[in-house]
């Protein structure tokens, strides 16, 4: 029993410690318990994201970030991406088909992405989640509901 009370006084104080790693020019944040670590460069490219998520189809422009989660040890990786994509009407309509519903939520990207996130309602499902499963990444998906813009928080190896 007092094992069991020292191991939990023990993981409430691992919970509540902060990262001594002062920024700097790398993107550090939660996920999930994770950090996400990245040189914190905001991207326009969009070959990227096009090789990725064929659910966005030939977009108009992006503007995301990405990096790994975790530190730097070695091993196999897990990638994040968040990005704000402006998608043709075309692809807009296709993704309005899995029937998304609005959410209060707000996406989980990084700062560097959130300047570009589109304002108004925001759309969700898991129809729509599921058109960016892709290879190894997985994706929560936001459509915006008055305008072609796709917001991805994204997750892969």
């Amino acid at each position: 029993m007092a094992a069991s009370a020292a191991l939990l006084t023990l993981a409430a104080t691992a919970a509540c410690s902060t990262d001594p790693t002062p920024p700097t020019d790398r993107t550090r944040s939660t996920v999930s318990s994770a950090t996400k670590t990245g040189t914190g460069d905001v991207r326009t490219d969009l070959d990227p994201l096009i090789k990725r998520f064929d659910a966005l189809g030939r977009p108009v422009s992006a503007t995301w970030m990405s990096g790994t989660l975790g530190g730097d040890a070695p091993g196999p990786s897990t990638y994040w991406i968040d990005a704000v994509v402006k998608v043709t009407p075309e692809t807009a309509a296709t993704l309005r088909a899995t029937s998304p519903e609005p959410t209060t939520e707000t996406p989980a990207v990084e700062d560097g992405v959130r300047s570009a996130l589109p304002s108004g309602q925001l759309l969700r499902s898991t129809a729509l989640d599921a058109l960016f499963a892709q290879g190894s990444f997985r994706a929560k998906a936001y459509l915006a509901a008055d305008s072609d813009t796709v917001v991805l928080v994204a997750l892969g190896q």
